[in-house]
């Protein structure tokens, strides 16, 4: 039985995802339109098979195999070639490598300080701002959350809280301009700039972002020379106990210099974006509902007390907040979809997926199938209490991806949106910029086109009135 789906058009289905306004909302009218198995045409592989069923991701979960021409637009990045789709045999030894120094909750605990003085100082400034003054959440929430990674894998126990970063907010501009060059090419987007002044505005950003890793590179070996070690005095590289220091371990393991310096720059770029734009899009759902704003603000009083910030054992006992990321998370996942390829045939849904084909994965529309959440679009923490989790689908909320490819930050990603969104929203208030409208598109994660705009005030205390 063939798979439904729109007929083929000379153009590679580029028209079709631009007239419904990007990929992210072209993947939400295919499976309203054919069901929760459909074949399209699709930038960089021609023909994919999208499967919106998380019982029917199932038969392609164990797929570790990334079409490569789907992430060709972040070719330039890399030295050593690109390492979003680097073979299975290579990816699961690097995978392994980024899990030990990423996923370890003891590693977390040991960092949790720093991730806690990040946050108050980004505090400390948004309460200072004079009244009526707004911030951009996206563009200074990605910047704090640059710093917090490369504080946490790259710095080997140098003094550098930042591990060497400068101008994190420039760096996460230069990382758009890179990403969304390359996009639009790949898109065929009209750009109002002549072919040349683009390429060069993006070949300065490729630069600058080069010589941003160098530095957090060189700071990484100048701690090391100095005789500094981890802060709990575990050694950065070393083989034993915890250890979150990547530059170290891909010393060890023996990756080249330019592997070394492509897995900084993909680490940089992937925890960068997943943290700030998931905090940014929870203040952004907390401040158009102030029932739930309450709620996780009545619980932080409760947990914290006259505490302006959490510890670590805090964490667990936030679970309301913990309900709201993870809400979030699935009306707004930072990447919207992710991409594998086929090695054999494969049965899915009364249908056969053939060898070598790109099994595409529509993150978003999975989180909105009203199959397993019902009103898919309204915004309910609740969904993710142990009684309305029970009997739901494993594969219904992945945010983080699925299968051997997916995020090996989850762990820490998570860590540091509850640390922010804590410390924020025990200080501050968050409302909306009158006049502001937020809209999501597509540029590489689910981004706000002109940035999530926020009035930003200091809590009342007990008994005194709001600014």
């Amino acid at each position: 039985m063939q798979i439904p789906g729109p007929e083929p058009r000379a153009d590679g289905g580029v028209g079709a995802i631009a007239r419904a306004g990007g990929l992210h909302d072209y993947q939400l009218w295919l499976h309203a339109e054919y069901g929760p198995v459909v074949r399209f045409q699709l930038p960089g592989a021609e023909t994919a098979v999208s499967m919106a069923d998380p019982v029917l991701l199932e038969a392609v979960a164990h797929l570790d195999e990334r079409p490569p021409g789907l992430f060709s637009f972040l070719d330039p990045l890399f030295e050593a070639g690109n390492l979003q789709v680097l073979p299975a045999g290579e990816h699961g030894p690097w995978r392994r490598l980024l899990l030990t120094v990423l996923a370890g909750w003891p590693s977390h605990e040991r960092h949790f300080a720093r991730f806690t003085a990040l946050a108050t100082g980004l505090a400390d400034r948004w309460a200072a701002l004079p009244a009526g003054q707004s911030v951009e959440l996206q563009r200074e929430l990605t910047g704090l959350s640059l710093r917090m990674i490369c504080g946490y894998a790259l710095d080997g126990g140098t003094e550098d809280p930042d591990g060497g970063i400068e101008d994190p907010e420039g760096v996460v501009e230069a990382f758009e301009a890179v990403l969304t060059d390359q996009l639009e090419r790949l898109y065929r987007v009209p750009s109002e700039q002549p072919p040349e002044q683009r390429a060069e505005r993006a070949a300065r950003a490729l630069a600058r972002l080069r010589a941003t890793v160098d530095r957090v590179i060189a700071a990484h070996h100048r701690g090391h020379l100095g005789g500094r070690s981890g802060g709990d005095g575990s050694g950065g590289g070393g083989s034993g106990g915890d250890r979150s220091d990547l530059i170290g371990a891909l010393v060890e393991a023996g990756e080249s210099p330019a592997r070394i310096r492509d897995t900084v720059l993909a680490v940089m770029l992937a925890a960068h974006h997943t943290t700030g734009v998931a905090v940014s899009w929870t203040l952004h759902l907390l401040a158009a509902h102030p029932a739930a704003a309450a709620r996780v603000t009545e619980e932080l009083d409760r947990v914290l007390g006259d505490r302006p910030v959490p510890d670590h054992a805090d964490l667990r006992r936030l679970p309301y907040l913990g309900m709201v990321l993870r809400e979030s998370l699935r009306r707004y996942p930072p990447g919207p979809y992710g991409a594998r390829l086929t090695t054999g045939p494969l049965a899915v849904g009364g249908y056969v997926v053939p060898a070598g084909a790109v099994v595409f994965l529509p993150i978003r529309a999975v989180h909105l199938n009203p199959a397993y959440w019902p009103e898919p679009e309204r915004f309910r923490p609740e969904r993710f209490t142990p009684e309305e989790s029970a009997g739901r689908p494993r594969l219904a909320w992945i945010p983080f991806g699925l299968g051997p490819r997916a995020c090996e930050g989850e762990g820490l990603a998570v860590v540091e949106a509850q640390v922010l969104l804590a410390v924020l929203l025990k200080r501050l208030r968050f409302r909306p910029e009158p006049g502001h409208r937020v809209v999501p598109v597509e540029r590489f994660v689910l981004w706000a086109a002109d940035d999530i705009r926020m009035l930003v005030e200091p809590r009342a205390a007990a008994g005194e009135p709001a600014r």
